[in-house]
Formats: C-alpha cells, structure tokens, sequence
C-alpha cells in the first residue's frame, strides 16, 4: 500500500529531532550529576532543583515522547488509532496490576513515587503509556519484515520489547531507583522471569496491534521514521549504563539486537512456501 505524505513533515522531523536532544541532555545531566553529585553546585537552590528534576526526567521524557509520537499518528491517521492506545494502555495496566501485587508474570517488585501519580494503589499512570510508546513501533518495523507471516509479525513485535528491557531495567532499577525487585535476580538484580512476562505481555499487546492495524491505518506510519523514533527510545537506558560504565548491560543489549536482527532478515528473506498441487481429477472416470 502507498504511503500518504504527511502534512506535517517539518513537524516530525523537528520533534523526532527535540526528542532526540532531551535524551542527549538527560544521558549527560545522570552521568555529570547523578553519578558524581560532588558536581553540584553547593547552594541549596541548586539542590532542590536537581532533586526536582531527577524524580520529573523520566516523566518528561515519557510525556514528551508520547507528544513526539502523537504527532506522527495523527498527521498520518488522524484519530484512528486512539482505539490501539486504549487497549494497549488497558491490558499493560492490568499486566502490571498483577504483576505488583502477585509477582506474575514479571516477578515481584513494586514502583517508587519517582513515576508520579498513580494509577490504583500501585502503577503509575504512565507506565501504560511507556508501553504504547515502544511496542507500536516493534509492532511497525515487525510488519515491515514479516509483512505476510501475521504469525512471525507478532511474536517479533514482542521480542522488540524484550530487547528495550535489557536496557532499561538495568537503568531504571539498578543505577536509579524508579522500581524495586522484591527478590534480586542474576542481571543487575532483576530476574529471568521478568523477560518472559515481558514477551507474554508483548505477544497481547502485538495481538492488539495486529487487530486494530487496518482500522488504524498503522500500514501508514513511516518505517523509518519509526524505527528512528525507537531508537532514540532505547537511546535513554543505553546512555545511562554507557556513562556509568556498566558494559555487561551494554554489550548484552546490543548483542540481543544484533543477534534477534540475524534471525529476523534471514527469516524474512526466506520464501514463503507454496503448496504443491494435488493430482488433477479432470477428465478422470
């Protein structure tokens, strides 16, 4: 199908562009202040404000890729896909309902107040939203590769989530405390189980996808734009265990990408079978 241009292609360059330099900002504000606070300026002024700013970075940084990418979707699809956000917010809250109060499926843990307000007693408001924000675009780049394998799209659109994690746990919850694992697990204190309630989680929300893609006008959405907009995502928790000089949360990161990538583009290259025909009964007696 032949994409539409967008009417406001300046803006989403632009946006993509803004999001891309808070993240610069924040990787360097965690790496210049965070991890050395005998940097900051010794006035209580400044204090406060950087006490301020490290429980609002995350938030701002959701908020403003939510509006980053709000912009694309509605140039492209006007209101369409606000059905999507909807359900994808719903079964990611209720996921992680469960999750904080009964350890399944992520295992045990609970979030601090650095997310703001909540949602219910334990999940912050925009946790659902960080959801939508990176599995739509797993979700557009997976049928991008897997265009005619429904069955390969979804399960590749929830891997892409899986990798996020190898990141952004180990920042979120290891070098800063956004949430705590009750029980501390072998990579940076989160356990294996957690992967798996992530890939779970991101097969129904892929699911969703996947049903609402037509109605949405997702085939719209610019790959490249897109896997861009991922990208600068995932840029966050990379550049945190970068400065931090935690390797092991790097290297295993970009080697989960760069081994899932193989698999991906020898699967989507590979042809799609085509039934052999049976025996022909014409003219048979």
């Amino acid at each position: 199908m032949t994409k539409r241009p967008s009417p406001w292609p300046n803006l989403e360059r632009w946006s993509l562009f803004v999001l891309a330099v808070f993240t610069v900002m924040s990787v360097a504000g965690f790496g210049y202040y965070a991890l050395h606070p005998e940097n900051l300026p010794p006035s209580g002024f400044a204090l406060r404000f950087y006490t301020i700013s490290f429980g609002f970075f995350a938030q701002i940084h959701i908020l403003l890729a939510f509006a980053t990418l709000a912009t694309v979707l509605i140039a492209r699809t006007g209101a369409r896909w606000v059905p999507a956000l909807v359900g994808i917010y719903l079964l990611s809250f209720t996921s992680e309902h469960v999750g904080t109060g009964y350890g399944i499926p992520f295992g045990g843990y609970e979030y601090t107040g650095l997310l703001g307000a909540r949602l219910g007693s334990r999940v912050p408001a925009l946790i659902p939203v960080s959801w939508f924000l990176m599995v739509l675009p797993s979700w557009v780049i997976a049928r991008h590769l897997f265009p005619r394998k429904l069955a390969l799209a979804i399960p590749a659109g929830a891997l892409g989530l899986v990798l996020w994690d190898l990141a952004l746990d180990p920042a979120m919850s290891f070098l800063t405390p956004y949430w705590r694992w009750e029980d501390a697990g072998p990579y940076y204190g989160m356990p294996w189980l957690n992967l798996v309630g992530w890939f779970v989680t991101g097969l129904g929300l892929t699911g969703i996808l996947a049903l609402t893609e037509e109605r949405a006008g997702f085939s719209q959405l610019p790959v490249r734009w897109m896997a861009a907009f991922y990208g600068v995502v995932v840029a966050l928790p990379l550049g945190m265990l970068a400065v931090a000089g935690e390797w092991l949360g790097v290297v295993a990161t970009l080697a989960g990408y760069a081994l899932v990538g193989s698999v991906f583009r020898v699967v989507s290259q590979s042809p799609t079978p085509v039934p052999e025909a049976g025996p022909s009964i014409v003219g048979a007696s």
